[in-house]
């Protein structure tokens, strides 16, 4: 169950297929391991109840919805002005507080992260006996960690194939794919404000 928490395609993987095919295997793997870090937190957050803080403040809910919406189009912006590097590796580095900055940005300040993860693992907690709720999220924790490592090197391993056409057509997809996401969210703020 943990792995069907982590795998589908959203902003976190896209963040560590992106590092793993700019950046250098250090920056990649630390990248990879900061992800991991705010997955399993927001996972525990999840877990144990951050949908109750949502549902006893609507307010925080909305401004999830605008604040994720509003920096996941940022995000695809960037992601379709910025340059490509003239060889893979090639990309300007961050530092370990931007990528720290960017890996909670979205996780956290993904709204629909959250409202999946505590419809499904919220459900999970209720349907556990209390002894079993701490296996399975040993299990949810093992899974984010092999998710996001093996994602990293399978891009690592696979990046000798990855040509600069290539790599551009990834980008352009990525950035699609969140401002997609993003006004998809930015549809359901308005949505809600307006009900």
């Amino acid at each position: 169950m943990g792995l069907t928490y982590v795998a589908p395609i959203g902003i976190q993987n896209l963040f560590v297929i992106n590092t793993a095919l700019e950046r250098d295997k250090l920056h990649a793997w630390c990248t990879s391991g900061i992800v991991i870090f705010f997955d399993i937190s927001l996972a525990l957050a999840c877990y144990f109840g951050i949908g109750l803080l949502m549902q006893q403040w609507p307010e925080l809910k909305l401004a999830l919805l605008l604040l994720g919406g509003l920096l996941i189009a940022h995000m695809g912006i960037q992601r379709l002005r910025a340059p490509v590097p003239t060889h893979l590796r090639g990309a300007r580095q961050r530092t370990l507080l931007q990528t720290a900055s960017m890996a909670c940005a979205v996780a956290w300040l993904n709204p629909q992260a959250i409202l999946d993860g505590t419809m499904m693992l919220g459900a999970f907690r209720a349907a556990l006996p209390p002894e079993g709720g701490l296996h399975f999220l040993g299990g949810v924790c093992m899974a984010s960690c092999l998710w996001f490592c093996g994602l990293t090197a399978a891009v690592q391993l696979g990046h000798a194939w990855i040509s600069q056409r290539v790599l551009l057509r990834i980008n352009q997809c990525c950035a699609v794919v969140m401002l997609l996401y993003a006004i998809r969210l930015l549809w359901n703020f308005t949505q809600a404000v307006a009900a």
